[in-house]
């Protein structure tokens, strides 16, 4: 009996036992994985808002003079430097890019070839000054953008007839024509980004009248074009990067 009574006791403490066990291990920590950190986005070059910049570089204008309109007296490439500044401004839609811009260059383009017509003199060209107002669009990788121009030139040039090493007669005249170019631009630092450009102009032919010591020395029809290749240096007024 003594023996039942001991063997009771000890199934009626066993049994409170494994609750007590049970509830121990309930009690343990359940142990999860943090989220990860959110993402941060990298910054993304605007193009947006108003620029002012210099450029320069070299330039040719190809030049070709007809007697009357009528007798060819040849043609020559007129090769020099340039250097200006332009203004504009530029807004953003996604990575298309538009702007308008103005621009003005001084320059020194010089030419001549002996007439054809009249072998005894030299015919010579010299542009010193042409301006461009343009419309702009562009794609943008990020802080490099890739961009198309055109719109409106005009050139200012003289024109002389030489004889012997003496200037028989000069002619200044202001032409308007048209340009169309392409350039690529780096943004390296807020605010500020680096260029190469090159753009065509075309300006309408126009009659030019001569006149020296002894009077007339007759028109000659005078046509020309330009090609002109600068590097570009401009300065955004915002701040320039953004996070998205």
């Amino acid at each position: 009996m003594k023996n039942l009574l001991l063997v009771t006791a000890s199934i009626v403490a066993f049994g409170a036992a494994v609750p007590a066990f049970g509830a121990d291990l309930a009690a343990q920590p359940v142990y999860t994985k943090a989220p990860p950190p959110p993402s941060v986005a990298a910054p993304i070059y605007a193009w947006s808002g108003y620029y002012l910049g210099m450029n320069g570089g070299l330039g040719t204008a190809h030049n070709s003079w007809d007697f009357a309109g009528v007798t060819p007296e040849g043609s020559h490439d007129a090769i020099g430097g340039t250097i200006g500044g332009q203004i504009g401004f530029r807004w953003q839609s996604g990575p298309v890019v538009f702007g308008v811009e103005g621009q003005g260059n001084w320059a020194d383009f010089s030419g001549s070839n002996v007439s054809l017509a009249f072998p005894a003199s030299t015919n010579r060209t010299k542009t010193d000054a042409f301006g461009l107002i343009t419309g702009q669009i562009g794609y943008a990788f990020n802080n490099v953008l890739l961009y198309a121009k055109g719109g409106a030139a005009v050139t200012s040039n003289t024109y002389q007839i030489n004889s012997a090493g003496a200037l028989l007669a000069s002619s200044d005249s202001a032409r308007w024509g048209g340009t169309v170019g392409v350039g690529v631009e780096v943004g390296f630092a807020p605010n500020w980004s680096l260029g190469v450009e090159y753009n065509h102009l075309f300006t309408q032919e126009g009659t030019v009248a001569f006149t020296g010591a002894t009077g007339s020395l007759g028109n000659d029809r005078i046509s020309q074009d330009f090609d002109i290749l600068a590097a570009r240096i401009n300065y955004k007024f915002a701040p320039i990067i953004l996070n998205y």
